[in-house]
């Protein structure tokens, strides 16, 4: 059976109250969002002994921590923010077991000097392809020797975008430090919003064996093209609902053929969790609902 999850980052309160608040809302697992209002502790400072007091308090709540969100713009154009992002990310891949999973999360960056979930020119670039791809190849074999695992999640207003992009960079970086963190909603433009069962095929059909941990969201088309923010007390990652062409609301609320979605995932990953996303607290049961009757339905 597919397991449900939720960011802890939906949450804003202690270690403790957040733990309290995703067991009674009837979670199975989390993706670990280091923001706990009573810890100094981030993708910088996180150390041994911070991801233990974490990882032992989510074990005693039976939840498992199942990934950990690194979300951070790879290509800043600014070379020393982006420095210190990676440096970020490699604490986290290096810490990772200690929180009792491998796998850590970000997306592919912008080129954009105004938002890291906006386009910008460049990313379409040959030039900008390789800048990622060298990246990605260096977080992988980082990710490697610390026994860890760095997820891409493609967003398709960054350089790694579309089903062919990920396809061509799975074939140049073939290495088992990389993986793919599935959601289908990251995939869609104006282009291809209104052909959504092709596009979850095609997803599946080409990087099914990629994926390790899944995403539940929506999408639907856009009447505001701006880029759009939930005012909610959360990391700018959590706040973000979408850019250009496509809105990404909460589970539910879109288009997205969520049958298809889990007939596909339950097929290929039985037992991979899901994490819900893009919502606020006060939506987290419905959403909830939402899912656990669409995987009763389709008995995944």
């Amino acid at each position: 059976m597919i397991s449900v999850g939720i960011f802890t980052g939906y949450y804003p309160h202690s270690l403790a109250e957040v733990i309290s608040r995703i067991k009674r809302d009837g979670f199975s697992s989390v993706q670990l969002d280091l923001s706990f209002k009573d810890m100094d502790v981030n993708e910088h400072n996180l150390t041994r002994e911070k991801a233990h007091i974490i990882r032992d308090a989510f074990r005693d709540a039976n939840l498992p921590i199942v990934g950990i969100s690194g979300y951070t713009n790879i290509i800043h154009p600014d070379s020393k923010i982006r420095e210190r992002n990676i440096s970020g990310l490699k604490n986290l891949l290096k810490f990772a077991r200690d929180l009792g999973t491998p796998y850590v999360i970000s997306e592919t960056g912008t080129y954009n000097v105004e938002s890291d979930w906006v386009w910008d020119p460049k990313n379409g670039t040959e030039e900008a392809y390789q800048e990622v791809c060298k990246t990605l190849e260096d977080l992988a074999k980082f990710a490697y020797e610390h026994g860890s695992v760095f997820l891409v999640e493609n967003y398709i207003q960054n350089v790694i975008g579309s089903v062919e992009q990920l396809s061509r960079l799975f074939h140049d970086v073939n290495h088992p430090g990389l993986g793919l963190l599935m959601d289908p909603t990251n995939y869609f433009t104006g282009d291809n919003i209104n052909h959504v069962d092709d596009q979850i095929n095609h997803i599946f059909n080409t990087l099914g064996d990629k994926i390790k941990i899944a995403h539940a969201k929506d999408c639907k088309p856009a009447e505001d093209t701006s880029e759009k923010h939930a005012d909610i007390d959360a990391d700018e990652s959590h706040t973000f609902r979408g850019a250009g062409a496509v809105e990404l609301p909460a589970p539910g609320l879109g288009i997205l053929n969520y049958d298809l979605y889990l007939q596909r995932l339950g097929k290929l990953h039985p037992n991979i969790p899901i994490i819900i996303e893009h919502l606020d607290e006060a939506d987290i049961p419905r959403a909830k609902k939402f899912l656990d009757g669409k995987l009763k339905k389709n008995g995944v």
